[in-house]
C-alpha cells in the first residue's frame, strides 16, 4: 500500500468524515449503508455530471488525471507527482502530463535566469534595418 500525501483541504475532509467513528469502520459507504462495489460509482457519477453539464461525463480515473494535470501545471516536480500517484518513477507522468509543464518551465526560467544588465538602446539599429531619416 502506498502513502498518498494530501493538501490541507484533503486532510480536513478526512478529519470530518472520520470524526467520532471507529478506526475499523469503512470510510465511505453507499447511502443505504452498504459497501461500494466495483463500478457502483459509475451511475451516480454520470448523474452528477449530467446535473453539472459536464460532457463527456467524468469518472474517478478522470479525477485522478485532473489532479495530476493541475499539480504539474502548478509546478509540482514530476517525481513528486509520480510518487503521489503511486508510480515508481516519472515515465508515466512524463508521458501523460510532462507537456503541461512547458509553460511553467518557461516562466520559471524567465523569473530565475541571471540578468546581465543589457538595456535596449533605441539609437542602435540591427544590420539590415532601415534607420528613419
Amino acid at each position: 500500500m502506498s502513502h498518498v500525501v494530501l493538501a490541507d483541504e484533503g486532510i480536513e475532509l478526512f478529519r470530518r468524515l472520520t470524526a467520532g467513528r471507529p478506526g475499523v469502520e469503512l470510510l465511505l459507504r453507499k447511502p443505504n449503508g452498504n459497501r461500494w462495489g466495483k463500478s457502483h460509482q459509475d451511475e451516480p457519477m454520470r448523474e452528477a455530471c449530467g446535473r453539472a453539464k459536464i460532457e463527456p461525463p467524468a469518472n474517478f480515473h478522470c479525477l485522478r488525471h485532473t489532479y495530476a494535470s493541475h499539480s504539474v501545471m502548478a509546478g509540482a516536480p514530476l517525481l513528486v507527482v509520480a510518487r503521489n500517484l503511486g508510480h515508481a518513477d516519472t515515465r508515466m507522468v512524463e508521458k501523460h502530463y510532462g507537456h503541461l509543464s512547458e509553460s511553467y518551465v518557461a516562466e520559471a526560467i524567465r523569473a530565475a535566469a541571471p540578468r546581465f544588465g543589457i538595456i535596449e538602446d533605441r539609437k542602435i539599429a540591427a544590420l539590415g534595418d532601415r534607420v528613419p531619416a
